[in-house]
């Protein structure tokens, strides 16, 4: 498994928000889009694996891979449509006609932040209970390091993005 345990470094928010607009795009494209992708397939893998051993455990995150399946496949089809639609109607100055996608990415955004919240509840928190193996301990790690990411994707987007183009 590649996950990583520690969230890695990231550019803060003042960096974030001098960067050109093509550049900013490139980062959100290579350092979230691309994590995402990279790293979900793991944490659902192990997350099936966690829920068939400990399927009789009290605590058992069950449903977590399906709940991981259909997040991957709201944020593949929220990725496309900012990779296919919106980024380059942003690097084509498209002016007022880019609000409505931006509007419509901003309430999918609304949308994982409620699949996060059904997350965090089925699994105490991201918190595994004391007798946990080392596997369901490395999926609560890897959700909790996919939840950070996540929410700091939607961030630059909705506080450092979009605004450039809703003025």
């Amino acid at each position: 498994m590649t996950l990583e345990a520690t969230a890695p470094d990231r550019p803060d928010t003042m960096s974030e928000a001098s960067m050109p607009t093509p550049a900013l795009i490139a980062h959100i494209l290579e350092r979230y889009h691309q994590t995402h992708r990279r790293e979900l397939p793991e944490l659902i893998e192990l997350a099936r694996k966690v829920e068939r051993v400990h399927r009789r455990h009290p605590q058992a995150p069950l449903g977590m891979g399906d709940l991981l399946a259909l997040i991957a496949d709201d944020l593949e089809m929220h990725q496309q449509k900012e990779e296919q639609i919106l980024f380059p109607m942003m690097l084509n100055a498209a002016g007022p006609m880019v609000h409505h996608p931006i509007a419509r990415m901003m309430i999918e955004h609304e949308d994982v932040e409620a699949q996060l919240a059904v997350l965090d509840e089925m699994s105490d928190g991201l918190t595994p209970p004391a007798n946990a193996c080392g596997s369901w301990r490395r999926l609560y790690e890897g959700c909790r390091k996919f939840r950070e990411d996540l929410r700091a994707h939607i961030r630059i987007e909705d506080t450092v993005l979009f605004p450039r183009f809703l003025d």
